[in-house]
């Protein structure tokens, strides 16, 4: 359990750095805030509380009890269930690292491990596409490259590509240094390539910074919707292009013959007219005579 151990810093410092057990592991998201939380042991409730990076040097100490509230670094104590609570807001990729929960006692201080920080995307693709996997980084000129499985520990000696060597059969690497971000692409995906990985920066002087990724390979994607749709439009197309303009052409011709028709009745019905009227005439001159 995380209150399993209860180390000073001496012991903590030679010992503990390469030990496993009791170790509190915490994942978060990018742009998003993560809680760390740490338990300690009865009777230590009045006592200061804290949260520190690294070796725990004077600069290393981000937030204690005694002030709450810090940049990015929020703590909270529940003295009743004896667990102090450190919420990181804002989490980037150099957040990734190692932590120390701290309780303040006249001596020794008493600490607790932290693995905190490894960022996840979830990236979802199908057998056969190619897919990439976009890893900020902030350190220029450092070495970067991906691995599968989740123990950073091991992940560099057991790198699928690295910025050196840029192509590795399925994977590619380009590094994109305007924007700070690497991209990893993998080609011909199947659904052995699902799983976690971890994108990588080296850091000489500290510990690498990690960003995980959740990649999950489905099945091969089911066109037969898409095929039925398209069929169905090609079928409306041709309909459209292959009875359309003779019913046009039909309906320009019975206008023409209506019109036609309409012209030759009007000229007989005035013709007839018109001599109906001669013939009135003629004989009204006739009789007035």
């Amino acid at each position: 359990s995380s209150s399993s151990l209860l180390l000073t810093r001496d012991q903590a410092f030679s010992r503990c750095v390469t030990c496993e057990a009791g170790v509190i592991h915490v994942t978060g998201y990018v742009g998003r805030e993560v809680n760390v939380s740490c338990s300690y042991d009865e009777g230590y409730e009045s006592y200061e509380k804290y949260l520190c990076k690294n070796d725990c040097g004077d600069s290393d100490l981000l937030i204690t009890t005694s002030n709450s509230s810090k940049n990015k670094y929020s703590i909270h104590d529940n003295k009743t269930s004896r667990i102090f609570t450190t919420t990181i807001s804002d989490l980037h990729s150099v957040d990734a690292g190692k932590y120390w929960c701290g309780v303040t006692r006249t001596g020794k201080d008493i600490y607790t491990e932290v693995d905190c920080c490894d960022t996840v995307t979830k990236v979802q693709s199908y057998e056969g596409y190619s897919e990439s996997v976009s890893c900020p980084y902030e350190s220029q000129n450092s070495l970067k490259y991906i691995c599968r499985g989740n123990r950073p520990s091991t992940c560099l000696q057991q790198a699928l590509i690295t910025s050196d060597t840029k192509q590795n059969g399925r994977f590619r690497l380009d590094d994109d240094k305007m924007s700070g971000t690497f991209t990893v692409t993998i080609n011909s995906l199947t659904r052995n390539d699902s799983g976690s990985y971890l994108c990588g920066v080296q850091r000489n002087s500290e510990l690498d910074v990690f960003s995980a990724v959740e990649l999950e390979v489905e099945g091969k994607k089911n066109h037969s919707n898409s095929s039925l749709h398209q069929h169905q439009e090609d079928i409306i197309s041709l309909y459209v292009v292959y009875t359309v303009p003779p019913v046009l052409l039909l309906m320009c011709l019975l206008v023409t013959i209506y019109k036609n028709r309409c012209s030759r009745v009007n000229g007989i019905f005035y013709s007839h007219v018109h001599m109906d009227m001669l013939a009135l005439k003629y004989r009204c001159k006739y009789r007035c005579k």
